[in-house]
């Protein structure tokens, strides 16, 4: 499907369509087998009937979270299609569930338009022009994320995770169209302050991410919004002249972002941040008072939960950080493919990932440059030459050495020492392993905590989940590290958009670019204890921030450009990774928001791994050399060539991937439908008046 005006529209409508008619048919399944409120909906159903009825001011102790969803039904149908739906909404059981249904569909288009502004604000960090419409692989994801097991099962109950989910969807698509513009207006601040509260009014917990997560995707937005003067980099060869140099840099903004992929920490966004005060507040200022409003409630409600706080008190609970990979990895197990499918290649005959393949079709050997350009949004120009600075004009004469000496001789020895260790990544890799696993082990041993909960309800399948592993035996315990081990390690390697393993075969499986990842890690290295000291610093220059002022005829070419190459390749702009900030502060709002639960549940889980399932960039089968088995078999017309192909311009792992929820989605609703029960005592005497019992999430 060619990026037309037409053709994105018309599958975006198929897409949500789609999730709107499950998420209805779902609904009304439910309540035709489970016509009465189940579960925590006895205390949600009758508390959202005091609001239909105007009894605002009466509240069920035994609800712990804030009352938007009760604020939101009252809503939705007095707004929606001139008040028709107000005639048929009368607050019972099966009306207040469709209020979720109407909320899933709304998760899948937030979703949607999420995935492409994140794929517009990478390509515009490096291009002027626009990615003008959603991408296949935008949709296809916004698709899968509504039909995520957990997510999809609760829209047909009258529960607060669907409608939550949404609203922070909101408030993230809010910040990235922030972030596509240098300066907020009062109106997008206002915005943000409202989407914010409005987050917390759903659940608590939001707070983490309207706030920490989103302030600080922004606070990084504006450092890098202060574009510096770029200047080359000087051969400087003590340890103390780097980091002055970098210091001083640093602090104007020129911060070290490398694509996740690559990462490498540093300190260049908090020296930037403590440099450039006023221009972080003068962003992030909306989710501060987010955070004084949140706090206000906290002082005015005597603690976070509202109503039973005997049962929900906050506590260290680290584990939840090791339980999440496990999570994220049974679910998102199709992701997982390129982790097994050199494996496979090399089972076909295949070879490695041919480079020279990697570019447009129309591409040629004579405008392979330009072609690069295109395909990764870069521009480049005479008159971008960086200078430096007079501060280092004695430093950068030096760069060439007239006595024939190699430059890295005349590096001080704590400086080549520094130098060495942080190339050896083969060593650090293998001590921050040995690093995470030792903590795994004082966790596991430390501060493992088993809610009463957990025990005690037998209906949820985390229940037997404990009883077959944590609670089997201590060995169980300590073995699971190998589990949490190998998840965190594909979870993080497939959002970096990588799939490497140990040995050299596999290091191009990557979901970038190839064309890109040629520009790793020189264009983007900006840390004292590298090799390239003395040499031009390429850095791509920021989103419309050309010298010479661009006419409009340039401007449409280029725009034409981006175009006929999203025609030749709809993945093009849909592989490139998040940054490692974005990581970062993605894994800081995780963890603040599960390790004060001691509850373990699925839906504590969802809005973590909706937001890791929008950052995945996407993936596609590699060209392999020519003359190899993978290469003939693509051009050999079969039905395995033409998939071969096929994958190459479409995302496999989506489509395994929504047969794989399909799958999940059905076992779970069946069990939940018909696997019903009755609870007895020993004696065989009913309990809980006899009430039917289903196995859920």
């Amino acid at each position: 499907m060619a990026p037309t005006k037409t053709g994105p529209a018309l599958w975006v409508a198929v897409a949500l369509v789609t999730v709107a008619v499950v998420s209805r048919t779902w609904v009304e399944v439910v309540s035709h087998y489970v016509p009465e409120p189940y579960l925590d909906e006895v205390f949600h159903v009758p508390q959202a009937q005091k609001y239909c009825q105007g009894r605002y001011t009466e509240w069920d102790d035994k609800i712990t979270t804030p009352p938007g969803l009760y604020l939101l039904s009252l809503l939705i149908p007095k707004n929606l299609a001139g008040g028709t739906l107000s005639k048929i909404f009368s607050c019972d059981t099966t009306s207040l569930r469709g209020v979720n249904a109407l909320a899933l569909t709304a998760l899948a288009n937030l979703a949607l338009l999420s995935r492409w502004q994140i794929e517009a604000r990478l390509h515009e960090a490096r291009h002027p022009t626009k990615l003008k419409a959603p991408s296949r692989y935008a949709i296809h994801t916004a698709v899968n994320i509504a039909l995520f097991p957990v997510i999809l099962f609760f829209s047909g109950l009258y529960y607060t995770d669907v409608a939550s989910t949404a609203v922070v969807l909101g408030a993230l698509l809010n910040s990235l169209r922030r972030m596509g513009r240098d300066r907020s207006s009062l109106l997008s601040d206002l915005l943000t302050i409202f989407l914010g509260i409005l987050a917390l009014v759903m659940r608590q917990t939001n707070v983490f991410w309207v706030v920490v997560f989103l302030g600080g995707l922004e606070a990084v937005h504006a450092v890098k919004a202060l574009r510096p003067q770029p200047v080359d980099e000087p051969a400087i060869n003590t340890v103390w002249g780097r980091i002055k140099f970098f210091a001083w840099r640093y602090s104007l903004g020129e911060v070290h972002d490398l694509p996740l992929h690559a990462a490498w920490e540093d300190v260049s966004f908090i020296v930037a941040a403590i440099c450039n005060p006023l221009r972080i507040l003068r962003q992030v200022w909306p989710h501060i008072m987010v955070l004084l409003a949140f706090a206000s409630f906290i002082v005015w409600n005597g603690g976070v939960v509202l109503g039973d706080k005997s049962n929900h008190i906050a506590t260290i609970h680290l584990a939840q950080m090791l339980y999440i990979w496990p999570f994220f990895a049974f679910f998102s197990l199709p992701l997982l493919v390129p982790y097994i499918s050199p494996f496979i290649f090399m089972v076909l005959g295949g070879s490695r990932p041919d480079r020279s393949k990697s570019l447009p079709a129309s591409a040629s050997s004579s405008n392979k440059d330009a072609a690069d350009s295109a395909a990764t949004g870069l521009q480049t120009s005479g008159s971008s030459k960086r200078r430096v600075s007079p501060k280092y004009n004695d430093d950068a004469r030096d760069r060439i050495s007239h006595d024939g000496a190699r430059p890295d001789q005349r590096y001080s020895p704590l400086l080549r020492a520094l130098l060495v260790l942080c190339q050896a990544k083969s060593a650090i890799w293998v001590i921050s392993l040995l690093a995470t696993i030792l903590v795994s082990v004082a966790i596991v041993k430390f501060n493992t905590i088993i809610h009463p909960f957990t025990l005690a309800d037998n209906r949820h399948y985390m229940f037997y989940v404990f009883r077959y592993t944590i609670r089997r035996s201590s060995w169980i315990r300590y073995a699971l590290v190998v589990v949490y081990s190998i998840s965190r390690w594909m979870i993080w390697g497939t959002l970096g958009g990588c799939s490497t393993w140990l040995f050299e075969f596999t290091g191009d499986n990557c979901s970038m670019n190839v064309s890109y990842s040629r520009l790793s890690p020189n264009s983007f290295a900006n840390h004292p204890f590298t090799y390239n000291t003395g040499r031009p610093q390429s850095k791509a220059p920021f989103a419309g921030s050309t010298v010479a002022v661009e006419s409009e005829e340039i401007r449409k070419e280029k725009q034409d450009q981006v175009d006929r190459a999203l025609r030749e390749d709809p993945l093009l702009y849909s592989t490139e990774p998040v940054p490692t900030s974005t990581a970062l502060v993605f894994f800081l709002a995780t963890t603040l928001s599960l390790i004060t639960a001691p509850l373990v549940e699925p839906r504590y889980f969802i809005i973590p791994w909706v937001i890791w399932r929008l950052l995945i960039p996407a993936w596609r089968v590699h060209d392999h050399h020519a003359g190899s088995e993978i290469d003939k078999m693509q051009r050999s017309g079969t039905v395995l060539g033409k998939l071969l192909s096929f994958f190459k311009r479409y995302d496999s792992r989506l489509i395994l991937e929504t047969v794989w929820f399909v799958v999940i989605n059905i076992g779970t609703m069946c069990i939940f439908l018909f696997k019903r029960y009755q609870w007895r005592a020993e004696d065989g005497t009913l309990l809980d008046n006899g009430r039917w019992q289903r196995f859920m999430w």
